[in-house]
């Protein structure tokens, strides 16, 4: 598994993490056994990264993932959760010291530990984004040993360079896939130039990516692949990566027939987002072997230039119009 550095997190982390929204909720229904199963496959695998957020199952994602540090309190895993979701309503206005402290103290409670290694604004109003009090807030947290990094999880690019301008920023958290190109423009170049971690989320565009769904295929009610596949609940960014379903689903299908021997398409996807240059990728998982599969993918060797010209031949024939206006 390779690792990377990036200055202003002050860790090396393994370029596979574990996205842990799936341990919580919206994705089916994932038991304690088999979240721990998936965390214990991904850590044997070399991941050294997790990544969860407070509203994800209303705690009990970061209550797995607390449950499975405690038993490896001896292994190097930085563990980054999320904060501002739990307002209600999600408004500018609810990003205070005050309900930073409330949130990060929960989140603190649920993983086990008094300091957070890496917290990260959960994708808020752009408003938050342009307030210094925000920052500042963040600051008085590193200040009172709540927490030792801060970070931001955004929807859009613009959100991405705003809070670059910010000294300390540790990490940037932004949608990263074969059919999400736009970061690369500028908020990868220059979060790299800042040595600044960039997270990739949702790399495997809800696993369209992994190239198993068709048209006829579908999800559980409880599964936000059902529920916001039109953006009834949260930003249509963030299911599907806003293409279209069916659009996807013809995509996938010429990124499958793309895949070399022996690699799975879902590990194409990966190794696509670590040769552009992400810090660390967080894939989700529903089972053990999703994990492995994904968390193998860190010891892949990069794309060549030929593969990746055809991936965004595949992109610019079928994605572009419908995602790099967005976001």
């Amino acid at each position: 598994m390779r690792v990377n550095d990036a200055s202003r997190l002050n860790r090396s982390v393994s370029v596979m993490g574990q996205g842990c929204w799936q341990l919580g909720s919206d994705w089916g229904d994932v038991d304690a056994d088999t979240a721990a199963g998936i965390l214990s496959a991904a850590v044997d695998r070399g991941v050294t990264f997790f990544d969860t957020a407070d509203v994800y199952g209303d705690g009990r994602s970061e209550l797995a993932v607390g449950r499975f540090m405690a038993d490896h309190a001896g292994d190097r895993i930085t563990v980054a959760t999320k904060m501002g979701r739990r307002a209600n309503p999600h408004v500018a206005e609810a990003y205070t010291l005050d309900n930073f402290r409330r949130w990060t103290d929960r989140s603190r409670e649920n993983l086990g530990v008094d300091t957070l290694d890496l917290v990260q604004l959960h994708c808020p109003p752009t408003e938050v984004y342009d307030d210094p009090a925000t920052y500042e807030a963040l600051r008085v947290l590193v200040e009172e040993g709540r927490i030792s990094r801060w970070g931001v999880s955004v929807e859009t690019c613009d959100q991405a360079l705003r809070a670059l301008q910010e000294p300390d920023l540790a990490s940037i958290q932004i949608i990263l896939n074969i059919f999400r190109r736009k970061p690369l423009d500028a908020v990868v170049p220059q979060a790299q130039d800042q040595g600044v971690a960039i997270i990739a989320r949702i790399p495997l565009a809800s696993g369209l990516l992994s190239g198993k769904f068709d048209e006829a295929t579908t999800f559980a009610p409880d599964d936000h692949r059902t529920y916001n596949r039109d953006g009834q609940v949260f930003d249509i960014g963030e299911t599907f990566s806003g293409v279209p379903y069916d659009v996807g689903v013809r995509a996938a299908r010429e990124v499958a027939d793309l895949t070399p021997d022996g690699w799975s398409t879902a590990q194409l996807a990966l190794a696509w987002i670590a040769t552009v240059g992400a810090t660390t990728i967080i894939p989700g998982a529903t089972s053990v072997a999703q994990a492995a599969n994904n968390a193998d993918a860190g010891s892949l060797p990069e794309l060549d230039s030929t593969l990746l010209d055809a991936l965004e031949q595949v992109y610019r024939t079928h994605i572009e119009e419908h995602v790099a206006g967005r976001w």
